[in-house]
């Protein structure tokens, strides 16, 4: 009952606050939120370094935090102040280089954890902060805050309804996934379900913006489709994080969200969603 509660806060608390800050603070294109996902991306990619670190697999917390930033930094900086397109790949081949030589010069005892050292600063420069480079990229289309605000709460809509769904009809068919045996069949359908009806929302609320580029196919169309692969990939990125914790012998990535854990439990699925859903979005919809 107390983590119901937990979760009713944080969702009424939530997405509210989300609304306000997409939909009335878009100025220079929605700067304040895509700050809010650069310091989201910080934390997690500390968390994340912590998981590693339980595999013997090193880096220091603050190389990791820098790195967690820099690809959401230079996406937001090309997106909010018009700063060249190339910026961002070329932070990221700086990181890369970066990574490649920082040890070339120490010691030898130094060198024996190179290679753990390399395989860490790659995986916190992509996780979280490569996938969430794609959920700032939005920011630029037109009717961002729309766009932006649907995706939200596709993603919101999906867990709380699998969360529900699972809580009602789990029992019995849960354990279908080894990386997280308390998730079920049902939690999983309410989930998909529940994104497909804020999708299809979303584009009756607002078919101007919801359209389609096939125009044989109605509006609602691809809001449902939006819905269904985005939920889908929300879940994937829950599960996702679910296998690096149980790998790495944790139940939370941290402890700074009441209800949920740390900074990485809160933006999993943010993150695995954001490319898909950037992806369909430029596939189905017409979008300048």
């Amino acid at each position: 009952m107390k983590k119901l509660w937990q979760r009713l806060l944080i969702f009424i608390l939530a997405v509210p606050l989300i609304a306000i800050i997409v939909i009335y603070l878009s100025h220079f294109n929605h700067l304040v939120l895509n700050v809010l996902v650069v310091l989201f991306s910080t934390m997690g990619a500390a968390e994340f370094s912590a998981m590693l670190a339980q595999k013997k697999i090193n880096i220091p917390k603050t190389e990791a935090m820098i790195l967690g930033a820099l690809l959401p930094a230079a996406v937001s900086l090309t997106v909010c102040f018009n700063i060249n397109i190339i910026f961002t790949p070329s932070v990221f081949a700086a990181a890369v280089l970066w990574l490649l030589v920082s040890r070339i010069f120490s010691r030898e005892a130094s060198l024996e954890d190179f290679t753990g050292r390399l395989a860490a600063g790659l995986a916190v420069l992509l996780y979280p902060g490569f996938l969430l480079s794609w959920l700032i990229g939005m920011s630029r289309w037109e009717n961002a805050g729309v766009i932006i605000l649907t995706f939200i709460c596709i993603v919101f809509a999906s867990d709380a309804s699998a969360w529900a769904a699972g809580m009602l009809f789990g029992r019995g068919n849960q354990g279908i996934i080894p990386a997280s045996p308390n998730k079920s069949a049902a939690g999983f359908i309410g989930g998909v379900i529940g994104s497909i009806i804020i999708g299809v929302g979303a584009a009756v609320i607002r078919p101007d913006v919801f359209v389609f580029r096939f125009a044989s196919i109605p509006g609602f169309a691809a809001g449902a489709l939006l819905g269904l692969v985005t939920g889908i990939a929300a879940t994937l990125g829950d599960l996702a994080e679910s296998a690096l914790k149980r790998s790495s012998g944790i139940k939370d990535s941290g402890n700074i969200i009441l209800g949920r854990g740390g900074a990485l439990d809160s933006i999993d699925s943010i993150a695995f969603a954001a490319p898909v859903f950037y992806f369909i979005c430029r596939l189905t919809l017409k979008l300048p």
